[in-house]
């Protein structure tokens, strides 16, 4: 049998390119949270936000539990950002158990605490495993949902897209109608689902195109913490984890460094590839966590920004 091997040439191309030194830091991230329900997850979400708020985020979000159940402990930390960070904060709403006027209430309560961005969502039935049911006097998506917040006031509104299609969608091509339809009401911008291989963003963005979509398409980038947990929400929201990724997590259960390692090497290098396509923007769901946040977002060229001082 006869070997073949790389010229020398190549070799020393391969070899002598750093890695990730071609990324400038020229891109936009942001950072999705959840509200926390102890002290010390409170504690732990706050240093999380301190960590992360020298990369100059261009917001962060807030998520809103199932039928509103988190809807105080969430609009308690959205205002807190709002008050006492530079952050941009904004606030997920979803349709779900809720009226119109209820709905209008919280959209009033975030413009007065200074909130004027909404990540506006369907959102998931309260019990796993059953259909969305709107309520009676409620919003029968979030594309009425976009329509009614631009009616009430004038929020900035990002809403959600699923490049390997809504598992309750009746076809791609529907989810991609119901997509336009949110941005046609009113949103500016998507933020994708996570996923784990680039062409799946890729060629989803084709068909946005294609579509006539000319928003812009955030991809959503879920470091895996945990690869039982993430497999299970992957099945739940209709997401594929490629075989290879669960071969990388074999035997690291209980090495929780070692995890976190191979967790930020994957993301950084999806991220990697993605910025090679074009990619400028980034939304990282942290899970309030900020430590593989931080470090994909510095093997992407991003560095604190230090603040000008009077001289």
């Amino acid at each position: 049998m006869t070997l073949t091997f790389p010229s020398v040439e190549e070799a020393r191309r391969a070899l002598d390119a750093p890695l990730y030194a071609d990324l400038a830091g020229d891109l936009n991230v942001s950072f999705e949270f959840f509200p926390p329900k102890t002290e010390k997850m409170e504690e732990q979400l706050w240093s999380a936000i301190g960590t992360l708020t020298p990369l100059a985020p261009k917001f962060v979000s807030v998520t809103y539990g199932a039928g509103g159940s988190t809807r105080e402990r969430t609009h308690n930390t959205v205002a807190r950002i709002a008050r006492e960070t530079p952050l941009s904060a904004a606030a997920h709403l979803t349709c779900v158990a809720a009226s119109r006027d209820e709905i209008g209430e919280v959209a009033d309560a975030y413009w007065e605490a200074g909130v004027r961005h909404i990540v506006a969502l369907r959102g998931d039935p309260p019990e796993q495993g059953k259909s969305f049911e709107p309520h009676p006097q409620g919003y029968a998506g979030a594309a009425e949902l976009v329509e009614g917040l631009m009616k009430r006031h004038p929020f900035e509104i990002s809403v959600a897209a699923y490049p390997e299609t809504h598992p309750e969608a009746a076809s791609p091509q529907s989810d991609l109608d119901n997509l336009k339809r949110k941005l046609d009401a009113g949103a500016t911008r998507a933020i994708t689902q996570f996923f784990f291989e680039p062409d799946t963003f890729f060629r989803f963005r084709d068909k946005v195109a294609a579509a006539g979509i000319d928003a812009d398409i955030i991809p959503g980038i879920m470091p895996v913490s945990n690869f039982a947990a993430v497999q299970r929400m992957s099945a739940m929201c209709n997401t594929d984890v490629p075989g290879w990724m669960g071969k990388l997590f074999e035997g690291l259960d209980d090495l929780p460094g070692a995890r976190q390692l191979v967790s930020a090497t994957l993301a950084a290098e999806l991220c990697r590839k993605l910025y090679a396509g074009g990619v400028r923007d980034f939304h990282f769901y942290t899970l309030n966590r900020a430590e593989l946040s931080y470090a994909i977002c510095h093997l992407l060229g991003l560095r604190p920004k230090v603040a000008d001082v009077a001289a």
